[in-house]
């Protein structure tokens, strides 16, 4: 039977912030990808993600991993938070390279402790659930030592663009929040799979949030992906000193590329879920930002001033209030004003954004 949460020792947050949001483009660019962006309120998602931890985790106890070109935007958007306690990594190196850098990091500055790893681009709702589903994860890894925890997403429509969590047994939970262990991890599914997936009822979206103790993600690292650690750990000593910048440099850069799903959680022997109470949007196009968006009344979702005739079901986006946007006789299409840029595209095509972004000039990304 679920039970309540006992008193629990503050857990240490990670907040990872590196991803370049092409998709966003043109208001999302490679020197302020989506992450920095006011997307969904009038703060930005990294802000959001930090607001969500308030009352529950306090600013010294947490660390934000991003790239080291954000460094000072993180700074700037996040003053609350120690700048030794903002990392950049000097290249990408997936999220398996990411959780093993915050991972030997937190054991560092916090000693043992229960590790709390989360994206910093999701829209999240309300507050007050996300903590209270957070709150029992942490309990969950605190009384088991092994346990790898995941948050899952109870899926509403067949996604083609998530990894999928297969939902096995249901294990005593703490404050009536379900709790199960995962039979395993999927690969984003064909149309045909996710249906199946919805139908049987037995899966959850992979929302890459993640919740451990740092000696069992660690354990399970040593165990499947030892030659992280073996790069990694040897540099922990330069941490918060001079050679700090160089030492993760060349560290960083000898990591091969791969995911912490593949590499670590496919594998590992002690995998958990919590079931999310909150509402979860993974921002990843525009068209995900619709519930966000005002509704003209003709079926057209807008931020900025949007005039319309005989048109629907368009998404307008302007990052200048002053600008009017006005639109006749079209259907489906999205409509982004930034600067001097313009987007139009039409919702069909709107994983072509990347493509259309690889091609441009660098400055112009």
């Amino acid at each position: 039977m679920p039970h309540t949460s006992p008193p629990l020792p503050q857990p240490v947050a990670l907040i990872m912030a590196g991803g370049a949001g092409t998709r966003f483009w043109p208001v999302s660019k490679r020197q302020r990808p989506k992450q920095f962006l006011s997307l969904c309120s009038e703060r930005t998602l990294i802000q959001e993600c930090f607001d969500r931890l308030q009352g529950f985790i306090p600013p010294e106890r947490i660390m934000v991993l991003t790239s080291v070109d954000f460094l000072d935007l993180v700074k700037e958007q996040l003053p609350e938070i120690d700048p030794l306690r903002i990392i950049g990594e000097p290249c990408r190196r997936d999220t398996a390279g990411a959780v093993a850098l915050g991972a030997l990091l937190a054991q560092r500055i916090y000693g043992d402790c229960t590790l709390v790893t989360l994206t910093s681009d999701p829209c999240i709702h309300p507050t007050e659930l996300f903590q209270a589903t957070l709150r029992s994860a942490v309990a969950g890894a605190q009384q088991a030592d092994t346990a790898l925890y995941t948050m899952g997403i109870a899926p509403d429509f067949p996604s083609v663009s998530y990894g999928y969590l297969h939902r096995g047994e249901r294990l005593s939970g703490f404050d009536d929040i379900p709790h199960y262990r995962l039979q395993g991890f999927r690969e984003k599914p064909d149309l045909q799979t996710a249906e199946q997936y919805l139908a049987s009822g037995e899966y959850y979206w992979n929302s890459g949030m993640f919740i451990w103790q740092t000696k069992a993600i660690l354990a399970e690292l040593r165990r499947h992906l030892p030659q992280h650690l073996a790069i990694l750990e040897p540099i922990m000593s330069a941490y918060g000193t001079e050679r700090w910048p160089s030492a993760l440099a060349q560290a960083f850069a000898q990591l091969p590329r791969i995911s912490i799903d593949y590499a670590v959680m496919e594998k590992a022997k002690d995998v958990r879920t919590v079931e999310a109470q909150f509402s979860w949007y993974d921002v990843g196009s525009w068209q995900a930002l619709e519930p966000f968006l005002n509704d003209d009344g003709q079926g057209n979702r807008c931020r900025g001033t949007c005039l319309s005739w005989d048109s629907r079901h368009n998404i307008v986006y302007s990052d200048d209030p002053q600008r009017k946007i006005a639109l006749v006789g079209v259907e489906d299409l999205v409509v982004v004003q930034s600067g001097q840029h313009t987007l139009v595209v039409s919702r069909r095509h709107l994983e072509d954004v990347k493509k259309l972004v690889a091609n441009l000039p660098a400055d112009e990304q």
